[in-house]
């Protein structure tokens, strides 16, 4: 694991000093040429430098060791880095639409040439990026949100170069705005799946694949010295850790090395079938109180 996260922070940091060179020479290029699509382009390849380095910076501090005041280190730090760009490629998308928009009711004079050799080399140097992320993307959300900015900044690029070659050869000023608009729609559905999930594991919810009713009864099944299951909560750090909490009421009033035995078999059966990596049990006997299987705390 350890080898693979400093693989993604170096190819992180390859893709951070290829965007700034992008951005810096369509920035020129934009300014030079007239051309609104590759100032846009610039300014959108600049917020993939930001969101690389979200990302960069989110990868190192994930891990930074616990403190007494940080009990779980920065764990979800990438989670947070994923949550913040997708938002922030929303905005991106929200922008290139009004711009699409604006493209297609005024028309502007662009010199079609250098935007095609400019949209070449960005096209280039945003696939060599995402070429290099694309293994570790499927495997974690943090990556993944910086993928997606290269990805899109790519596609974006896509359709400035059709633009640019169909004003050259046949006069057609509209299909940039139009291919415009199409990317932004993609990257606003891919954006929200990011923020659902990056959502689900800030609040804590149970994991989708999780039902805590099931797992409890499988419990009371599997493990016959115990009565009743109650106050579980299960809920993701990150992509990699599951926790599972809960109060557990003994049939008998068994000693500390009875339930140690029972709690390390839970534990094995728990990481084997669910996955879950963690677990805490309060161990309970005749204790008169709720015993609801999920109650608020």
């Amino acid at each position: 694991m350890g080898t693979h996260h400093h693989h993604g922070g170096n190819k992180l940091l390859i893709s951070i000093v290829l965007n700034i060179f992008i951005t810096t020479l369509q920035a020129i290029g934009g300014f030079v040429s007239g051309s609104l699509a590759l100032l846009s382009d610039a300014l959108h390849n600049f917020t993939d430098v930001l969101s690389l380095i979200i990302s960069y910076i989110a990868q190192k501090l994930t891990k930074k060791k616990a403190t007494p005041q940080r009990t779980f280190g920065y764990k979800r730090a990438e989670i947070l880095a994923a949550f913040i760009n997708a938002l922030s490629l929303i905005v991106i998308a929200l922008f290139l639409t009004i711009e699409a928009i604006e493209r297609l009711q005024h028309q502007p004079k662009i010199d079609s040439d250098l935007v095609i050799a400019l949209s070449l080399f960005a096209i280039i140097g945003n696939g060599i990026s995402v070429i290099l992320l694309e293994k570790e993307s499927k495997e974690n959300i943090n990556i993944k949100s910086a993928y997606i900015h290269l990805l899109s900044d790519m596609m974006a690029s896509v359709a400035v170069l059709i633009g640019g070659i169909v004003m050259k050869y046949v006069g057609l000023f509209w299909i940039d705005g139009v291919l415009t608009i199409l990317i932004a729609a993609y990257l606003i559905a891919i954006s929200l799946q990011i923020l659902k999930k990056s959502t689900e594991i800030l609040m804590l919810f149970t994991p989708k694949n999780l039902s805590p009713e099931e797992i409890a009864v499988q419990l009371l099944q599997k493990f016959k010295d115990i009565k009743n299951i109650h106050h579980l909560h299960i809920w993701q750090i990150n992509e990699t850790e599951l926790h599972l909490e809960a109060h557990v009421d003994f049939k008998e009033n068994i000693s500390l090395s009875v339930f140690h035995q029972t709690l390390q078999k839970m534990e094995e059966y728990l990481k084997y079938n669910y996955q879950i990596n963690h677990i805490n049990i309060q161990p309970e006997f005749g204790r008169c109180n709720e015993k609801e299987l999920i109650i608020q705390d």
